[in-house]
C-alpha cells in the first residue's frame, strides 16, 4: 500500500503511466476488425502508431485516416484525441464531477501537473472551466464547419466532418477525414474553412490558463505576466510566420493562387506549425528554406497548459528576453515591469537541451534506417517531437524501426520536457541544499 501511495504522490510517473495506458487501450481497439474499413484486423504496430499519434495529439499517420479506418475506428481516434488533448486527469475530473465524487489532495497534484499550473488554489474551478471552454469552442467551430460542409457532403456527413475536424483542430491533432493524405489542401482559398480551423488551432494552442485569465479580465482588470508574454510571443510568431512563408513561397506553391488565396495559405501555414498538423499547401513541394523555417516554428510550438506541444512560446520568449537583457548588461530578464526568476531560465534551458538532445539522436537513427533526404528526416522528427503532425511525405513510408522511433518521439514530446522539468523542480524543492561549494568561473564563448 505504501508503495502504491508513493507512486501516486509522484505526478510525472502517474501521467506517463496514464498516457501509456490510454495509448495501449487505443491501439488494442484499433487492431479490431471493426475498426478498419475493409473489416480486416490491423497490425499492432500500425494501430500503436495511430493511437500514439492521436493521444499525443500529433497527427502523423502511416495509413490514410479517411479511407483506412471505419466509422468505429474514427470514433476511437477522435476519443483518443479528446482525452490526449485535455489530459486524462482533466477527463477524470469530468467523471468525478458527474458522480459527485470528492477530489483528493493527491488527485489535485496530478491535475496540477496535467494542466501545468503553478499552485493548487482554484484548481478544480480551473478544471471545470477547461472542460466548459473546450466543449463550447469545439461546438461553435463544429457548427460553422458543418454549415460549410452540409451543402457539399449532405447533412449526416457534413455534421460529422464538422465535429471531427473541430475536435481535431482544437486539440491541435491534425487528423482529417478527406482521404488520400490531402488534409485541407482543397480548401486553400476558402475563407470559412481557413478562419474556422485557424481560430480553433490558436484557441487550443494559447493554453487554458491564458483563456481563463482573459475571461476574468472584467473582474480583475489585469492580466498575469504569463498571459501577456504568451499573447505577445504568439502574435509575433504568427505575423512573422505569415510574412516569411508568403515571400518564400510567392513564386513556388503560392504562384497559382489569387492574392487572397496567397494570404490565406500563408496565414494557415504560419498557424499550423504551432502543433496543429493540418495543411492547405503541399508540404512536400515547399522550398527547403520554407521547410527549415517551419522546423523552427514547430520546435517552438504552442503555449504551456494547452493542447499543443513544442518547447512552448513562453520558454522561447523567456530565453529571448534573457539574451536581450544580457546584451544590455542587465542581470535579470525584465518585461512589462516584471522580473523573471533565474530558476525559470534554468528550467527553460533544460527543456531546450533535452528536446534538442533527443531530436539529434532520433535524426541520426532515422538517417541510418530510412536513407531519405536529411531535411525531410529533420522535419519529420521535429514534427513528431512538437506533436505537430505535418509531414514532408516520409511518415507513410517509414520502416518498422523508423515507426518505433517516431512513436517514442511523439510520446516524449507530449510528456517529456514537461514532466522532467516538474520532476526536477519538485526534487529541488524537497532537497534543501545544506552545502554550497566555492564559486569559480569558467571561460564562455
Amino acid at each position: 500500500m505504501a508503495g502504491n501511495n508513493g507512486f501516486l504522490s509522484d505526478p510525472p510517473k502517474v501521467l506517463v503511466a496514464g498516457f501509456a495506458t490510454v495509448i495501449l487501450i487505443g491501439a488494442l481497439l484499433l487492431t479490431l476488425p471493426v475498426s478498419s474499413a475493409n473489416g480486416q484486423p490491423t497490425g499492432f504496430l500500425t494501430a500503436l502508431f495511430t493511437s500514439t499519434s492521436a493521444v499525443c495529439v500529433t497527427g502523423l499517420v502511416v495509413v490514410d485516416t479517411g479511407t483506412y479506418w471505419s466509422t468505429f475506428g474514427h470514433l476511437v481516434i477522435i476519443t483518443l484525441i479528446q482525452v490526449g488533448g485535455l489530459g486524462f486527469m482533466t477527463m477524470a475530473v469530468l467523471f468525478w464531477l458527474l458522480m459527485g465524487r470528492r477530489v483528493t489532495f493527491r488527485e489535485r497534484l496530478l491535475i496540477q501537473e496535467s494542466l501545468n499550473v503553478i499552485d493548487l488554489s482554484g484548481l478544480i474551478k480551473l478544471a471545470k472551466r477547461v472542460l466548459i471552454l473546450t466543449f463550447t469552442i469545439e461546438l461553435a467551430i463544429a457548427t460553422v464547419l458543418a454549415l460549410r460542409w452540409i451543402p457539399e457532403f449532405g447533412l449526416a456527413k457534413g455534421v460529422w466532418f464538422g465535429l471531427f475536424h473541430a475536435i481535431s483542430g482544437f486539440n491541435n491533432a491534425g487528423f482529417d477525414l478527406f482521404g488520400e493524405f490531402r488534409s485541407l489542401t482543397q480548401y486553400v482559398s476558402d475563407p470559412v474553412v481557413n478562419l474556422a480551423i485557424t481560430t480553433d488551432i490558436i484557441l487550443g494552442g494559447i493554453g487554458f490558463t491564458v483563456m481563463s485569465d482573459l475571461l476574468r479580465w472584467k473582474e480583475r482588470k489585469r492580466l498575469t505576466l504569463h498571459t501577456k508574454l504568451t499573447l505577445l510571443v504568439t502574435v509575433i510568431l504568427l505575423l512573422v510566420g505569415t510574412l516569411v512563408i508568403f515571400f518564400l513561397e510567392l513564386n513556388n506553391t503560392l504562384a497559382p493562387l489569387s492574392l487572397s488565396g496567397k494570404l490565406w495559405a500563408s496565414w494557415f501555414q504560419s498557424v499550423t506549425p504551432r502543433t496543429a498538423g493540418y495543411n492547405t499547401l503541399d508540404i512536400g513541394a515547399l522550398r527547403p528554406a520554407t521547410l527549415f523555417f517551419m522546423v523552427i516554428l514547430m520546435f517552438i510550438g504552442a503555449s504551456p497548459g494547452s493542447t499543443g506541444g513544442g518547447i512552448k512560446t513562453t520558454t522561447f520568449g523567456m530565453l529571448g528576453l534573457a539574451v536581450f537583457s544580457m546584451a544590455r548588461g542587465k542581470e535579470d530578464p525584465e518585461i512589462f515591469n516584471r522580473r523573471i526568476p533565474k530558476d525559470q531560465i534554468y528550467k527553460g534551458l533544460a527543456i531546450i537541451f533535452l528536446a534538442m538532445s533527443w531530436i539529434v539522436i532520433a535524426v541520426l537513427i532515422l538517417d541510418i534506417t530510412e536513407r531519405e533526404d536529411f531535411l525531410k528526416i529533420l522535419f519529420e522528427v521535429v514534427s513528431a517531437y512538437g506533436t505537430v503532425g505535418l509531414t514532408a511525405g516520409l511518415t507513410p513510408h517509414l520502416s518498422s524501426v523508423g515507426q518505433v522511433i517516431i512513436i517514442f518521439t511523439m510520446f516524449l514530446g507530449r510528456l517529456g520536457p514537461l514532466t522532467v522539468a516538474f520532476a526536477l523542480a519538485a526534487k529541488q524543492r524537497q532537497r534543501k541544499q545544506t552545502v554550497r561549494y566555492a564559486e569559480e568561473r569558467v571561460i564562455i564563448g
